[in-house]
């Protein structure tokens, strides 16, 4: 039963419970002594303040205000330890006058209000105490929390660096690049040429893919255009590709690494797979105040399994890491022979904007 009760409780039973040590360890040292009215008006206090915490606790997570900026957030709680000060007081001094537990005669002879007052600022100074550990606790909580996303995060890039140079820097990869080269120098030199600093761009990208967390679009994109580029000379007209792309979303942040994967994916096991070949079309654009990215390919994913391997899952799992619930990956068929993977993230504005 014990092991059932929560931290927020054990912290709640052990906060009012030192509070109640301290309110006795003083009435007995420098008080009128512990008496029955004393411990009735000790019920009382911890009786109205545990419920009136909750009730603050409740209201600061139900609307999310452990996530708002600091000056969104303060003047909400202060009109919040206001109002609850004044309920704290006003009740806790009803229930004394009621139940016979006033601390001295003499105050019963000031106004009503007047004790309130003189209450309210003890209550304030309490629930204040009380919603600052509250904030500090949460606070280093969300910090450790960054430090472990950020560490994990941290890990899977180094575990992506190691497998996308396998994946992207494969030989199979390198070597049809080359014969296909080889092919073009005395027909096609400047192709050639080309094609040789098409290669060397994924190369360099690759290797520096440890680096960063995010790349802007654009950037991402150039490489993606390198390695579709080669990959036309292998397949020549068995191959087509097609980039809408809308030119404000050029500097949205994505992954490094992201859309070529799955370019390859389209590649590997779309296009490589049809007797005719077919397309791979990449498009970019704002929907619903979301950034999203759609790659699609002629072909079938029927629940594939080589659709399931590293490159999808690394993928779910960069976008979890990066963007938590704000982003999502999906992928599918679509009527006509068509694979659908779709990235939804979310928009970035720049300063400048």
């Amino acid at each position: 039963m014990i092991n059932r009760i929560s931290r927020y409780w054990w912290c709640q039973v052990c906060g009012w419970g030192g509070l109640s040590l301290m309110n006795i360890f003083f009435e007995y040292s420098y008080g009128d002594g512990v008496s029955a009215q004393f411990f009735g008006r000790l019920v009382i206090v911890l009786a109205l303040g545990v419920p009136i915490t909750h009730t603050m606790r409740s209201i600061i997570v139900n609307r999310n205000w452990l996530n708002l900026p600091f000056e969104k957030m303060i003047l909400r709680l202060f009109i919040m330890l206001v109002t609850a000060s004044f309920i704290y007081s006003f009740l806790s001094l009803r229930l004394f006058e009621w139940l016979n537990l006033s601390e001295l005669s003499a105050n019963r002879k000031k106004p009503f209000f007047d004790r309130v007052v003189f209450k309210f600022f003890d209550s304030f100074v309490v629930l204040m105490v009380w919603v600052l550990i509250y904030y500090i606790y949460h606070y280093f909580q969300k910090n450790k929390k960054q430090e472990v996303d950020t560490f994990r995060l941290q890990s899977l890039v180094k575990e992506l660096e190691l497998k996308t140079i396998k994946s992207h820097i494969n030989p199979h990869f390198i070597f049809n690049s080359l014969n296909s080269i080889r092919a073009l120098v005395d027909e096609n030199p400047e192709r050639a040429r080309q094609a040789i600093t098409e290669l060397s761009n994924i190369l360099r990208s690759s290797m520096q893919t440890e680096k960063m967390e995010t790349v802007p679009l654009e950037q991402e994109l150039n490489i993606v255009k390198d390695y579709l580029a080669l990959e036309q000379m292998r397949f020549e007209e068995r191959l087509k590709v097609r980039f809408d792309i809308d030119e404000d979303t050029l500097d949205q942040p994505i992954p490094p690494m992201l859309i070529q994967t799955l370019a390859e994916n389209a590649i590997k096991h779309g296009i490589s797979k049809q007797v005719n070949g077919g397309i791979v079309s990449i498009i970019s654009d704002f929907v619903d105040e979301h950034h999203e990215i759609i790659i699609r390919n002629s072909g079938k994913l029927n629940g594939s399994a080589a659709y399931r391997g590293f490159g999808l899952q690394s993928t779910q799992d960069r976008l979890n890491l990066l963007f938590g619930e704000k982003a999502t990956f999906t992928i599918k068929d679509l009527p006509g022979n068509i694979v659908e993977a779709k990235l939804i993230m979310p928009v970035y504005h720049s300063a400048g904007k």
